[in-house]
């Protein structure tokens, strides 16, 4: 049963209605070709403007306008696939007295992205199955209210999330069996399989039969029972051995080959499907009906051995792709749990602990210092700083007073606030960021793959040469005509097996994966190091990437204006450091941290106090010092005098100059600065010189930007980008025709990870950044994002070279 949302007749929408799009899960995809064939049969439902099925999601993505076009689900089906589905229980009241329930089911299945509905009056329940994405609790509501009944309990929809981790768990845990026993039945048919091809036929055989030949005598002499028993047991019991593997193990194979033959077209399946197919028939016509080959004059040869190895080779390929799944669905849970569980609420005129589920818009919240702040809203009255780098990636903490916004799931570091929420549950940033990255990852038309297009042209083209093989045979062969053409037919399908067709791409993507992780590159998919060998541009993120994501100090100056000498900078930064002893702020412990570098003695500061906003003030060894911006001088009446240039040189060089006034005489600067990562330079450099237009992104201002930029040798800046529009920049660079990497390592930039053609993140940045981004930099070394691009144009050079040869 389909959603029951008919469209229109015509297939025509609305100009006037606003697009929108809609996620849900599709299952049974094997390869790149079913996710096409699926994306083009859901791009023909009437109503549907845009669908893209990513493979790697196992998630099809469909946009529209008006109402939800009703038969995507049938859709899928058509096309030989089937929708995930859930399933959640309704608690209706009073539903045992109703004489008939069957209104309530009715009613239920007109709700859009529902499957079927089950009332139980006697539990006075509903049992509902659902497509998630396509299905919302408001409208469950809306039909039961409507249909006459009372909810007995809110509706609980089930955890996404936790959804989509247990059915990756399910398939980690069923390809593991499957592999499991198809590797053990390889190992044991290759050895029982040696004596049948031993001593001198394999000497006068071929290349490889040749290799083995050191393997055949030290199984000889270790296991000489083996070479005594009879052929004919021995090929018996390979037969028996191997038949699990065809039956269980390879199923979905064969299943997928069926499937695309009943829609006329071809993948990876057809190949491995009529392959191992093949040498299983052939190999059995010979264990059991041998005296048809010994009537043509040929060996009853056995292929099991090739049967059970190539169903192992690519069910290891296919659990390692869904465990680079399941890995993303858990870093996605780790971002959800990012958010406080409980926010302190006033209610009624006092303080009272909720669910966070519970606090609406409106609600006046209070934030102690070391709370995360539960959901987005505005300061209403009270100062603080809070540590926003978990979102936005920038490791400076921002300055919130009254009339400023705060973000849900950041961290108060110093003072206490009250604020008004304004946005909740699914409008909070946090979430919006979740949504941006399913939906740029869900976008994404997933790349066609070399192998799986030649597939589709290759099994039509080895059935026909099969097909002519058999009829010339047929028609002008010796006798016995019909034996010697079946043979012939099966010997080219056989030698058309996916052997190397299907691995040619697999074992040079494990190469290509393996040296990259003996680098310290991680690549999850194949489809990673396709896209790299196209890229044409490069967007690096500032804070984390390019930089260090932590304040240092840069420079310490004198009063007029030099820089200072070693003793008088030690001492600027003693008393410096001596006052920042007792702030949070990260600027003050970025001083402090360098003063305890130089091994420098501090004193005790008293009277301390800290100016939201300015800086501090104390009193250190009898002496007032004061310790803060340009504001905080202007405000307390400190002339700069010789130090206004170097204060403002310092400034455009994207540094913070702070400023130190002791026993009432200004005595100095010193700068801080979130400086660059070793390395950063020569990073751009060799990005350049792999032809790459080099951009640098961030949130900061222009001035700043401009000269982070500068010191790392690039040219094109994107400044002042909030988090939620760095997606949009990426999005502008491939309208203009560029191929688009973006490399990041905050929660904010995994939306522009998803969307560009390749996502980078640092490896000592966040798991939903990593999540987000099929490679991996472990060591956040920026060069790793040259070598992971060499090595993908190297891999697809030989990727290219072996599907010649197997071609």
């Amino acid at each position: 049963m389909s959603t029951s949302i008919a469209p229109d007749p015509s297939g025509a929408t609305p100009p006037s209605a606003e697009r929108q799009r809609v996620t849900f899960p599709v299952v049974g995809m094997s390869c790149a070709a079913c996710a096409s064939r699926i994306q083009r049969q859901l791009a023909a439902t009437p109503g549907v403007r845009d669908a893209a099925v990513n493979f790697g999601t196992t998630k099809a993505t469909v946009e529209f306008a008006g109402a939800v076009p009703g038969d995507l689900v049938e859709a899928v089906r058509e096309a030989g696939y089937d929708v995930g589905t859930d399933v959640l229980t309704l608690a209706i009241a009073d539903l045992r007295s109703d004489p008939d329930p069957s209104r309530l089911e009715r009613a239920i299945l007109g709700v859009r992205g529902v499957i079927a509905a089950v009332a139980n009056p006697a539990a006075e329940s509903v049992r509902v199955s659902y497509v998630p994405g396509l299905f919302d609790t408001r409208d469950i509501e809306g039909a039961v209210t409507a249909a006459g009944f009372v909810l007995a309990a809110p509706v609980a929809e089930s955890d996404p999330v936790e959804r989509e981790r247990l059915v990756r768990e399910r398939e980690v845990r069923e390809l593991t069996w499957k592999l499991a026993l198809a590797a053990v039945v390889a190992v044991a048919a290759m050895v029982a399989s040696m004596p049948l091809m031993g001593g001198e036929a394999m000497r006068s055989a071929d290349l490889l039969a040749r290799l083995l030949t050191p393997l055949d005598g030290t199984l000889r002499q270790g296991m000489p029972w083996l070479y005594a028993a009879d052929p004919q047991a021995l090929k018996i019991g390979l037969f028996v051995l191997t038949l699990p593997v065809m039956i269980w193990a390879g199923r979905g194979f064969y299943v997928g080959a069926w499937r695309g033959f009943r829609h006329r077209s071809a993948d990876m399946n057809t190949l491995i499907g009529v392959g191992t197919a093949a040498a299983m028939l052939y190999s059995t016509a010979a264990t059991f009906v041998p005296g048809l080959f010994a009537g043509a004059g040929l060996p009853a040869d056995v292929y099991y051995e090739a049967v059970s190895s190539i169903i192992a080779l690519i069910l290891l390929g296919r659990l390692l792709e869904a465990r680079a799944r399941g890995r993303t669905a858990e870093a996605m849970r780790r971002l959800f749990a990012l958010a406080p569980r409980t926010a302190r609420v006033l209610r009624e005129g006092s303080e009272a602990e909720v669910p966070v589920a519970e606090v609406v818009v409106g609600d006046i919240v209070l934030v102690r210092p070391g709370e995360k702040i539960p959901v987005d809203g505005m300061v209403l009255e009270g100062r603080s700083t809070v540590d926003e780098s978990m979102l936005t990636g920038e490791s400076i903490p921002v300055e919130k007073g009254p009339g400023d916004e705060v973000i849900g799931a950041t961290l108060n570091r110093t003072g206490s606030f009250r604020f008004q929420a304004t946005k909740v549950g699914r409008d909070t940033a946090l979430a919006q960021i979740v949504r941006l990255v399913e939906e740029a990852q869900g976008s994404k038309a997933p790349i066609q793959r070399l192998a799986d297009y030649i597939a589709s042209i290759f099994v039509p083209l080895v059935f026909g040469v099969a097909i002519i093989t058999f009829l010339v045979w047929y028609f002008f062969g010796p006798q016995p005509v019909v034996t010697l053409a079946l043979l012939a037919f099966v010997a080219v399908v056989i030698i058309a097996c996916p052997c190397a067709m299907g691995l040619a791409t697999p074992t040079a993507i494990v190469v290509g994966t393996g040296k990259g992780a003996e680098n310290g590159i991680l690549i999850r998919s194949g489809e990673a190091l396709e896209r790299a060998y196209k890229l044409s541009a490069i967007v690096l993120d500032k804070t984390g990437t390019l930089t260090r994501g932590k304040p240092e100090v840069t420079d310490i100056i004198t009063a007029d204006g030099s820089p200072a000498a070693e003793a008088a900078a030690d001492e600027l930064l003693r008393v410096a450091a001596s006052a920042e002893r007792g702030s949070e702020h990260p600027l003050g412990e970025a001083i402090v941290e360098e003063a305890k570098t130089r091994g420098l003695a501090l004193s005790d500061a008293v009277d301390f106090e800290a100016i939201p906003g300015r800086g501090v003030q104390a009193t250190i060894a009898g002496k007032p010092v004061l310790l803060g911006n340009r504001r905080f001088m202007d405000e307390r009446g400190v002339v700069l005098g010789a130090l206004e240039p170097a204060s403002e040189r310092v400034a455009q060089e994207g540094k913070t100059p702070m400023f130190v006034v002791s026993g009432g005489a200004l005595a100095g600067i010193i700068g801080v600065a979130d400086v660059l990562k070793p390395g950063s330079v020569e990073a751009v450099r060799e990005l350049e010189a792999l032809g790459l237009d080099v951009y640098m992104i961030t949130g900061d201002n222009r001035l700043t930007a401009e000269a982070i930029a500068r010191q790392a040798g690039i040219k094109n800046v994107l400044a002042e980008v909030l988090p939620e529009r760095k997606a949009q920049e990426v999005k502008r660079l491939q309208a203009a025709g560029k191929d688009v990497a973006m490399v990041g390592d905050g929660i904010n930039d995994a939306p522009a990870l998803a969307q560009a053609d390749v996502g980078v993140a640092i490896g000592t940045g966040t798991d939903v950044a990593m999540a987000a981004a099929p490679v991996t930099l472990m060591s956040g070394d920026l060069r790793g994002v040259a070598r992971a691009i060499a090595l993908s144009r190297k891999t697809l050079g030989t990727i290219k070279q072996n599907l010649f040869w197997a071609f």
